[in-house]
């Protein structure tokens, strides 16, 4: 069992709260046994695991974790990047926050035939919020990354100044729905470059947007809804 802080593996884990060493190592850490859970079952090996109480005193895991509460398992992974794929995938570009990487990572998962394609400007997927949000898909669907000019296919631009309600968009396949930064929104090269625009219908006593993973959780589910049904 480990009994020091000094541990190489204990060190390793520290380090990776950091996005420059995730970058450098190509490694991540996944906090809990949900998360740990979710990695075997999608086949993915670990680079090593550590359980308190049985490989490490509590206390020292706890002290390198990044939750407030601490965690009882924790493991340290080989960060994973797919190419663009599918029918239905989502682009995000310039979104800042961690945990709605995750979460739209998780959406594309549950909604999705596609994966995520980070753009430009957006948080680590693999840094410890975003996998956390992610709740086990990005071991099953691994995000990629890409310039909005690289997508092939038709492009839908999240646009809440448009005409047209994604409701209202002819599906088609294959569909790549862009999603923009939480306070800026798609600059202006995407909204132009985009084959279509298209803005979610929102009640008019309620708030005038929303944040970037609820847009595009919203955007999949309609679209991928649409999409199944006249496959």
């Amino acid at each position: 069992m480990i009994t020091s802080s000094d541990n190489a593996k204990l060190k390793s884990i520290r380090k990776l709260q950091t996005r420059r060493e995730r970058a450098r190592t190509g490694l991540f850490a996944a906090e809990g046994e949900d998360l740990v859970a979710a990695a075997e079952a999608a086949g993915v090996q670990a680079e090593f695991v550590l359980a308190g109480g049985e490989d490490v005193e509590q206390e020292l895991l706890d002290a390198v974790s990044s939750l407030g509460s601490g965690t009882r398992v924790m493991g340290v992974f080989r960060q994973r990047w797919a190419q663009p794929h599918g029918t239905l995938r989502i682009y995000l570009h310039d979104v800042g926050d961690p945990g709605n990487v995750g979460t739209v990572i998780r959406s594309a998962h549950a909604l999705a035939d596609g994966n995520v394609i980070l753009g430009p400007g957006c948080a680590d997927p693999y840094s410890p919020k975003a996998v956390r949000a992610s709740m086990g898909s990005i071991f099953v669907r691994p995000p990629a990354r890409a310039e909005f000019a690289a997508l092939d296919g038709p492009t839908v631009a999240l646009d809440m100044t448009a005409k047209a309600e994604v409701g209202a968009i002819d599906p088609g396949c294959p569909l790549t729905i862009c999603v923009g930064g939480e306070r800026e929104g798609l600059p202006a090269e995407i909204l132009e470059g985009a084959t279509r625009r298209a803005r979610i219908p929102l009640g008019a006593d309620g708030p005038n947007s929303l944040n970037a993973a609820m847009a595009a959780t919203v955007a999949l589910y309609d679209l991928g809804h649409r999409m199944a049904r006249h496959a």
